[in-house]
């Protein structure tokens, strides 16, 4: 019980930080829907897609900046500096290189979204959007980096503040530029794009300029010699982070297809679509922090081999999640009217219509909390014991082989509509919970000195690497 309560006390106080900092880095699209929302119905439109069309292929970078966080908190418990300072560096050279070779994707998504069922005019302004807004990426993945390095070491509090003064900036950048205030031009939803940008370049210059400056990490050096290869290291974080990003990369790609899904329906309907799950969103951030939270503790636990702890630690997490579903729950249910409200203009004709298909979507998305909870615990239990391939897998047949499928059965063959999509989304996140949460319980925290991770131990240290 003393080892739970202080697991508990643990995850709750590095996950809340951490949960702040993703939903200070939310607010920053946050912000964008809402200014959008009171810009026009259109641009609200497109700025939902486009956004969930950057996350997707944010996510899939993003693996390998994760993959950072669990290889640092493992090499801490060994007393291993220098594999601390190896993988960091390695996570930043993959990071930005994923972060530029993405750029074409952004920069020709038009026709991406016209092969895709949307109309003219919203492919075209998901492609303004797209194509300054995509200029973000490798910002945004080194500071993911920063973010896991700055996690595993304790440090969670600048990642937050860090964030939320990048939020403040954006808000007031997108209220010059969105609307032409201060003499500036109106620029609609390339105002919102380009705020966006400088908002991700700003908060990866704070936290890399934290972690070289802090006395306390001056020791790792992560950024001297950056520029020397170390190509032992490289595979590491790319062996561990590229499964991580293709399972982000499946569960983002069944809410992407949920958004298609609902532009096939009617404009109005990706809109609401497009509120709603950005407030589901909002609530899974705090998971989210959580998750990571018990990724580090998993990956000391890991490290040490020690069994007992990695049990702990996992039902400590698991237990502060649950108390956030109820809590959720009684908000969705509750004042669905209220949170869909917040994102419309009180002057827009149709605002009352919005906000009840909104409720309605809110009401459903209240009944996978658990799944969603649980499967994002239970994958971020795996990352931190290092096992990233199963889960992938797990992922792939759940999301797409489950998910996808019965969301176009209820929401088109059974003419369920937007409730239907949300449905189908339902079931692929309960599929993905039980399946990665039996493969925690009954692999590593079961034995971990029979389990094999997929990086078993730390590659050699090359010639060129930097000491």
């Amino acid at each position: 019980m003393i080892r739970f309560r202080h697991n508990l006390r643990a995850i709750f106080l590095m996950g809340l930080p951490l949960a702040g900092s993703h939903l200070a880095q939310m607010s920053i699209g946050i912000t964008d829907t809402v200014m959008l929302g009171w810009y026009g119905v259109g641009e609200l439109a497109a700025q939902s897609l486009a956004s969930s069309f950057f996350f997707v292929i944010y996510l899939l970078g993003s693996g390998f900046g994760i993959a950072v966080m669990p290889m640092v908190a493992a090499a801490i418990s060994n007393g291993d500096r220098r594999q601390v300072r190896r993988v960091t560096r390695m996570g930043l050279w993959i990071s930005a290189l994923a972060g530029c070779l993405a750029m074409p994707l952004f920069w020709f998504s038009g026709p991406i979204f016209l092969a895709l069922g949307q109309t003219g005019a919203i492919s075209a302004m998901m492609q303004d959007y797209l194509r300054i807004a995509g200029w973000s990426l490798p910002f945004f993945l080194v500071a993911v980096v920063f973010k896991s390095y700055l996690a595993a070491l304790g440090h969670t509090q600048i990642t937050m503040w860090a964030t939320l003064a990048g939020t403040l900036i954006n808000i007031f950048i997108n209220w010059v530029l969105i609307f032409g205030n201060l003499g500036a031009p109106e620029l609609g939803i390339r105002g919102a794009a380009i705020a966006s940008l400088g908002t991700n370049a700003l908060v990866m210059v704070l936290l890399g300029a934290y972690a070289v400056a802090v006395r306390d990490l001056r020791g790792d050096t992560i950024l001297a010699r950056l520029w020397r290869p170390d190509w032992g290291a490289f595979r590491e974080v790319f062996v561990l982070g590229l499964p991580i990003g293709l399972t982000m990369l499946a569960e983002a790609g069944l809410f992407t297809a949920s958004g298609i899904m609902m532009g096939w329906i009617s404009e109005e309907a990706l809109a609401v679509h497009g509120i709603a799950v950005t407030i589901s969103g909002a609530t899974f951030m705090i998971h989210l922090g959580l998750s990571s939270a018990a990724t580090v503790r998993a990956g000391y636990a890991w490290g040490a081999k020690d069994i007992a702890e990695l049990r702990s630690g996992a039902l400590a997490g698991l237990t502060l999640s649950m108390i956030t579903v109820v809590l959720t729950v009684a908000a969705f249910l509750g004042i669905p009217e209220l949170l869909m409200g917040l994102f419309l203009d009180p002057d827009v004709p149709e605002r009352d219509r919005l906000i009840a298909m909104g409720s309605v979507l809110l009401a459903t998305a209240a009944l996978f909390q658990l799944a969603d909870a649980v499967q994002v615990m239970a994958v971020s239990l795996l990352r931190g014991v290092q096992d990233t391939r199963r889960p992938m897998i797990y992922a792939v047949v759940s999301y797409w082989g489950v998910g996808v499928p019965m969301m176009y059965a209820l929401g088109f063959w059974l003419d369920l509509g937007g409730v239907g999509i949300w449905l189908g989304m339902a079931s692929g996140l309960t599929a993905a919970a039980v399946s990665m949460m039996a493969r925690f319980w009954r692999g590593p925290a079961r034995s971990p000195l029979a389990f094999v991770p997929d990086v078993p131990s730390p590659a050699p240290e090359t010639a060129g690497e930097g000491r």
